[in-house]
């Protein structure tokens, strides 16, 4: 039975919804008015004892108003009286309330079929409903809303009389008035006889207080439907169907991090803790942290038993909340569970609301778990906006003990206009009048849409713009990369740098360790005048035209050699004799000029004899003399040839300005040598 429990919860919070509703709207007077709930724009109606037969001599007036400018229609679910006395049993509605109300239309008889809307003719109905001594019939049942919704069904409506694969309907407020059985749940869905509203109001699609427009999907049925409580209708098991429904809902019903973890513990607080000995004397702890749904352990429980515990969740930044999932302590040995419960929220901990329903002046009760182990689900409809929210028991079994978790999304509207009516409701009462109602939510549903729209056009543009500057970047960044890899490898010196350049280079060459350096620079026509070693002339320095001569205390020459080569003439001068040939003091060549193609690849390698040689013989096998080399030692270091060759041997001597031959002591001879030649004992240059 929908809204009514075994433990009678359900039952108590059915009644006072209904006995608040009508008080508050002083619509509905006599003995014989069945549970009723008259909304601000929909409602439902029945007659007391539905769907049993109604009591004998009973009268029963519903007074129903609407927001100016709409007019009421109703749609019949069941009409069934005794029709042997039309004169006490029957059903009016009148247009109009009080003495200048005017009959619309009267009903009377057994399983009358109405299938139209039938209208007012303006915002204010009075509906009228009479009884004498019957044995039969089983009264009435009706749905009403305003014109606009001309999609109105009842309560009564299943998914069997929507066979089509979608449909949008609305659904009036009240149906938990209805006594039909749904089967299913959200997300899984219901079962085809399941009436329509009622499982909406399941799923916490619409409110019952309100109603609301639904839409919904038909799909092919599935082999069990699972029986869960939420929202105060409890939907049975079932088993395979040929076909189901489900809702298409707004999308914000994700857990918010209890059961995950994703709340710390310390995000959880309680007004008490409870705290008892175990069986082996150890302390068990009822902590706020056990307050998690699904996890295994204690649940939180208070240690005082009042209407003033609570358990306060802090979500760290303000949320959109749209339900809420509880269970007991799921604990065998300790059946505590919480059966009534309200919702308290705030953005700043410090002042609190009381949550309720939209045109409601009442704190909204939930129905909580009716044992320690199943879940029970509730859904916010108008949803909550805040950051703290605190669970306030009413009801419970045996002491205050429960799990939970929240459900909701991240808020992605504006915070200018937060849940405006939920906060309406809160602070002051409804309008009695429901015109001004209505044009608030009116406006509060424009300015969303304003919003929205003022927002797509900063924020496009915005988007172009980094896209823009973001592919002008790349494009720049490949452009000056590749324009980098091009220049790479094709640097040169200018040519005033060259020769500055080479004389820094030189001084990374091994030949170059001494601390002393002279420039020399050697006539190729005195080289073919030395015949044979005289006295050691000193070298006369003078600019260098080819690489800087080798000096004593280096081991060998680098990878290449730029000393010009010795052989025979060069096409490219004038003097026949390469090395003969004049050169003038201006031309100054910067570097060594190229190897001919035929030539060496090498200049030729200079041997420095560690030993001593006598000067004057032309053969280098003499027995060794006493000398210097350049001061640097008491024996000099003359430069030879390994053996006697047929080859001409020629040492390079330098000259004076005159020609002649300057004794030195210290001095290092070019020494010509052959390819196939090896130098044993010496250290070539």
């Amino acid at each position: 039975m929908v809204g009514r429990e075994p433990t009678g919860a359900g039952g108590l919070v059915l009644s006072i919804l209904i006995i608040l509703t009508a008080e508050g709207c002083r619509a509905q007077k006599g003995d014989g008015c069945g549970p009723s709930v008259l909304g601000p724009s929909s409602g439902t109606l029945s007659s007391l004892g539905y769907p049993g037969t109604y009591p004998n001599d009973t009268v029963c007036e519903w007074e129903i108003s609407v927001p100016r400018g709409n007019r009421v229609h109703f749609r019949f679910a069941e009409l069934d009286f005794e029709n042997s006395n039309c004169q006490v049993n029957y059903l009016r509605l009148y247009n109009g309330i009080g003495p200048e109300r005017s009959e619309i239309v009267k009903y009377c008889g057994l399983s009358v079929k109405v299938k139209e809307l039938i209208e007012s003719t303006g915002n204010q109905v009075t509906v009228q409903f009479m009884s004498g001594t019957h044995r039969t019939g089983r009264g009435f049942y009706l749905s009403y809303s305003t014109t606009e919704h001309t999609d109105l069904i009842t309560c009564l409506d299943k998914g069997t009389h929507f066979p089509e694969a979608e449909f949008s309907k609305y659904c009036p407020a009240g149906c938990l008035t209805s006594t039909e059985e749904i089967s299913g749940t959200i997300p899984n869905g219901y079962r085809e006889s399941s009436p329509v509203c009622v499982a909406a109001v399941h799923a916490g699609v619409v409110s019952n207080g309100v109603g609301g427009r639904i839409s919904a999907v038909n799909s092919k049925g599935i082999p069990h439907y699972e029986a869960t409580l939420a929202n105060n209708v409890t939907s049975t098991g079932g088993t395979l169907s040929d076909s189901l429904f489900t809702f298409r809902t707004n999308g914000c019903s994700g857990r918010l991090g209890l059961e995950s973890n994703a709340v710390a513990d310390t995000q959880l607080s309680a007004s008490s803790v409870f705290e008892c000995k175990t069986g082996f004397g150890e302390d068990s702890v009822w902590a706020p942290s056990g307050a998690r749904l699904n996890k295994a352990g204690l649940p939180w429980a208070s240690y005082q038993l009042d209407q003033r515990q609570w358990l306060q969740v802090d979500l760290k930044r303000e949320k959109r909340i749209t339900g809420i999932t509880t269970t007991g302590s799921t604990q065998r040995e300790y059946q505590y569970y919480v059966s009534a419960y309200r919702v308290l929220y705030s953005n700043n901990g410090q002042q609190w609301s009381i949550y309720r329903e939209a045109n409601s002046s009442q704190d909204k009760v939930f129905q909580g778990n009716i044992n320690y182990l199943h879940e029970v689900r509730n859904n916010f409809i108008p949803p909550i906006e805040g950051r703290f929210v605190r669970i306030n028991p009413t009801l419970w079994h045996q002491r205050i003990a429960l799990k939970l978790e929240l459900v909701g999304c991240q808020i992605t509207n504006t915070g200018w206009f937060k849940n405006k009516k939920q906060r309406t409701n809160t602070t002051m009462p409804p309008h009695t009048g429901k015109g001004a109602s209505d044009f608030n939510v009116l406006m509060i549903v424009v300015v969303f849409w304003l919003l929205d729209v003022a927002l797509a056009a900063v924020l496009v543009p915005v988007l172009v713009m980094v896209l823009t500057a973001l592919i002008l970047i790349v494009v720049c960044a490949w452009h000056w990369r590749n324009r980098k890899k091009s220049s790479e490898g094709t640097y040169d010196l200018p040519h005033w740098d060259r020769t500055d350049w080479w004389k820094s280079m030189k001084q990374l060459l091994p030949s170059k360790m001494v601390e002393t350096e002279d420039s020399v620079r050697y006539s190729s026509s005195e080289v073919g005048r030395l015949t044979g070693r005289g006295a050691v002339p000193r070298l006369h320095a003078e600019p260098a035209e080819y690489a800087q001569p080798l000096v004593s205390g280096v081991t060998t020459l680098g990878a290449r050699s730029t000393f010009k080569p010795d052989e025979g003439p060069d096409p490219g001068y004038s003097d026949p004799d390469l090395y003969d040939a004049p050169i003038s003091p201006d031309v100054y060549h910067a570097y060594a000029e190229p190897l001919p193609a035929s030539g060496s690849e090498y200049a030729t390698p200079i041997v420095v004899d560690m030993g001593c040689h006598p000067s004057g013989g032309s053969s280098l096998s003499q027995p060794a003399a006493a000398c210097s080399f350049m001061g640097a030692g008491p024996a000099s270091l003359l430069p030879r040839t390994d053996g006697s060759q047929s080859e001409r041997l020629a040492y390079d001597t330098p000259k004076n300005a005159t020609g002649q031959v300057t004794p030195t002591e210290d001095l290092t001879y070019q020494v010509p040598q052959s390819s196939t030649q090896k130098p044993t004992g010496k250290i070539v240059l």
